[in-house]
């Protein structure tokens, strides 16, 4: 039963993330911590975290971490073929489609409508996961956030780290690096 569950979470995850991998994080979010509890939101930042460091798409390495965390290596298949099989389905019919009527004015206007979902799907797990950064913990709306669990160096690190990446134009993976050895330093002392 767990490897249906398993497959349809990540299944429904693939067949709705619009946009790509960081528009795909409220979604797992909500089907692996909200709807299943296969994970704690701390467990599920630190499996986004390990995404990101990983070579390949984030929904893809998400589903098969959390796979792998729930039920070791059939799990994280069983997952990780959830997650792509609405893409290869969908993207067959679609280059079907758009290859025969790529010019109509219908099909370039529902285009340019998805990006703007695109773009709130992608704000919206930036969201969460600043709020679980600075405030130390989950909430579902402004509203809940308890205000007295403000992280000060999280804030600095994250506006020293977004000043680098916008200003200086820095690899991003040289700011992470830095961040996290600064982490390391201000956290364990």
């Amino acid at each position: 039963m767990i490897y249906l569950q398993l497959f349809w979470s990540f299944f429904q995850v693939g067949l709705f993330s619009i946009g790509g991998g960081y528009a795909a994080l409220p979604l797992i979010q909500k089907q692996i911590v909200e709807i299943n509890h296969f994970l704690t939101m701390n467990e599920f930042v630190d499996i986004i975290t390990i995404s990101q460091m990983t070579p390949g798409p984030i929904g893809i390495n998400a589903a098969t971490f959390v796979g792998m965390n729930i039920k070791g290596i059939p799990g994280a298949i069983v997952a990780t073929v959830g997650c792509v099989t609405p893409s290869c389905i969908i993207v067959l019919t679609l280059a079907y489609f758009y290859y025969k009527y790529r010019n109509l004015w219908a099909v370039q206007g529902a285009l340019s409508g998805l990006r703007p979902t695109v773009v709130s799907l992608i704000a919206s797990a930036g969201i969460s996961i600043l709020i679980l950064a600075l405030f130390n913990g989950y909430s579902d709306s402004w509203q809940n956030i308890d205000f007295s669990q403000f992280d000060p160096w999280a804030f600095i690190l994250f506006v020293i780290g977004f000043i680098i990446l916008r200003k200086f134009k820095a690899n991003p993976i040289y700011v992470m690096l830095g961040c996290g050895a600064a982490g390391l330093i201000i956290y364990t002392i």
